[in-house]
């Protein structure tokens, strides 16, 4: 069943397209990859997906919701997880959840289970009742997919969930992604600019360029198409998009990338 379903959905800015009629379905309960260079329109795409943007034509639907008619229905539904960063570094990692669910409206009488429960899944239940300030990247990061879970959301959005993060800490956030994904049955869709992580994470992959999606498949259909068993997805990423992989993009989001890793760090 598609939980996930886009016709036609395009967004411009004026005489610049960011999202080309995009027509593509995610499964539910899959883990869903988003691949590109910087302003291949990913963000654009998810910012849509998200409610956050209103699409210029075309229409998507989020387990039969409208994104545009029924968009309050949507966010009710979804969880989002920026690449910046939304935890409040003051406050504990138990006070930051439990805000989170007065704003999910959960009932008073199931906010402190819902929290609790919420932090041991995420591996955090040692660590709720000290400030965020004191967390490593990985724990705030672990702390932020907590947030979003607390209303039990069907489908998760990622944006470059490991941003920042050491190998170490990246392999504990994968653990937990695809905990979700096999205990909930969530659906989780993620962009991401490391290639390793699209390969170990993600049942299919869209490669999107200058606004088109140029490639859609499983990591080991698309390695096939570009050269076989000793092909990787950065190969592919390259043939695809006419470029090597750069993590850079323009002075802003490099500036803002360099701030969550400092962050996180």
């Amino acid at each position: 069943m598609n939980i996930l379903e886009l016709d036609a959905l395009t967004r411009r800015f004026g005489d610049f397209t960011a999202v080309a009629p995009l027509t593509l379905n995610v499964s539910a309960g899959e883990i869903f990859g988003l691949l590109g260079p910087n302003g291949a329109g990913k963000t654009t795409t998810i910012k849509m997906l998200t409610t956050l943007l209103p699409p210029t034509s075309g229409t998507a639907r989020v387990a039969g919701l409208d994104i545009v008619r029924q968009a309050s229905a949507v966010r009710r539904i979804i969880g989002y997880v920026p690449q910046m960063l939304s935890a409040d570094s003051s406050l504990t990692g138990y006070e930051n959840l439990l805000i989170f669910a007065k704003l999910y409206d959960l009932p008073r009488g199931e906010r402190e289970r819902t929290v609790r429960t919420a932090l041991e899944f995420m591996g955090l239940g040692d660590a709720g009742d000290k400030l965020v300030r004191h967390y490593s990247g990985g724990m705030i990061r672990r702390l932020e997919i907590a947030q979003s879970m607390l209303h039990a959301p069907r489908v998760l959005f990622l944006d470059e969930p490991t941003v920042g993060l050491d190998p170490v800490a990246r392999k504990n956030v994968w653990d937990r992604i695809r905990e979700l994904q096999q205990e909930f049955g969530t659906t989780i869709v993620l962009t991401t600019h490391y290639m390793d992580e699209a390969d170990s994470l993600c049942g299919r992959v869209a490669i999107m360029h200058l606004g088109k999606i140029a490639a859609l498949g499983t990591p080991q259909e698309l390695k096939r198409s570009v050269g076989g068993d000793d092909a990787t997805l950065d190969d592919v990423f390259a043939h695809y998009t006419g470029t090597a992989l750069e993590a850079g993009g323009n002075y802003r989001e490099t500036a803002r990338a360099r701030r969550t890793a400092q962050r996180l760090g």
